[in-house]
């Protein structure tokens, strides 16, 4: 980003946050330009980092203050210490090792160093007073899915106890294999909701993701309403796309967000969606009314 910019971003920042009269309007997804933004406390907000990549870290966390958001999704433990300088929580965390989206735990080859990496990353998200921990199922790679189960469960299953202790909870995100992870076995919410059972712990749960559930299923309230107790966190995005939660995509946000609520659910829903077009503070301001929308 060029320095005159960036200094321009910041200031809006620094005055309480993006301008929102100058967006295009949401119609039924918007509040009135004239109401005051401001967070009803009934949905725990955070935003995946990768989504505002466009920003340092230390800009994010800035611009994260100023809307009253407490939270930014996937960040490794090397870039805690900056969040911790602004007071901001790591609503979701990835190990201190190797990242691998298509290399997960229903390949049993992958689980010497699996166990290691998160063996040592536990302690250091509960020491870090955090919660969530990412993980993967992979690829399937010819496997079937009932042998990856049970692959994943033999290997999850070594980590268990040591998250129990440390008050940590594994959770195994659910992609779409249509669109965006081809082949990747967790792309059904039953299929997860039968490995959290078989595990049997309440340190272990499943990320939801709304965008990915959406294209690979759909039914996402009644999906929510009926395996909540697996959920124990989400994420949003428009459909299709991947872009802006506005009039132009298929899911409606605030009726998933009130069921969302209505279980009783107390962890975080972060925005993981590619921003339209624009400059940045233009991202920003989408990825901002994203939360608003969600604010329930």
């Amino acid at each position: 980003m060029e320095e005159n910019s960036r200094r321009s971003m910041l200031k809006k920042m620094a005055a309480g946050g993006l301008a929102f009269a100058a967006a295009p309007s949401l119609n039924a997804f918007a509040k009135s330009e004239n109401e005051a933004y401001q967070l009803k406390g009934n949905i725990n907000h955070s935003v995946c980092q990768w989504c505002v990549s466009f920003v340092t870290l230390e800009e994010m966390c800035q611009w994260i203050n100023s809307m009253n958001v407490k939270a930014i999704d996937l960040i490794k433990p090397q870039d805690w210490s900056m969040l911790q300088k602004y007071g901001i929580e790591c609503s979701m965390c990835y190990t201190d090792g190797k990242i691998s989206l298509t290399e997960g735990w229903n390949h049993t080859e992958n689980h010497s160093w699996l166990i290691e990496d998160f063996k040592r990353s536990i302690p250091l998200v509960g020491a870090a007073k955090y919660k969530n921990l990412i993980c993967f199922s992979g690829n399937r790679n010819g496997m079937d899915d009932e042998t990856g189960m049970n692959n994943c469960v033999k290997g999850l299953k070594e980590i268990m106890s040591l998250a129990e202790k440390n008050n940590v909870i594994i959770q195994m995100e659910l992609f779409n294999s249509k669109i965006d992870h081809n082949d990747y076995m967790a792309d059904k919410s039953a299929w997860g909701v039968e490995l959290c059972k078989r595990i049997d712990s309440p340190n272990f749960k499943l990320l939801y993701d709304i965008y990915h559930m959406q294209i690979n299923e759909g039914d996402v309230i009644r999906t929510i309403k009926d395996n909540h107790q697996y959920f124990g966190h989400y994420h949003t995005a428009g459909v299709p796309g991947r872009n802006d939660i506005d009039e132009t995509q298929e899911l409606y946000y605030p009726a998933i967000m009130k069921a969302i609520h209505e279980t009783g659910f107390t962890g975080f829903v972060a925005q993981e969606f590619i921003a339209k077009g624009g400059d940045n503070a233009t991202k920003l301001t989408a990825l901002q009314k994203g939360i608003e929308i969600c604010d329930v």
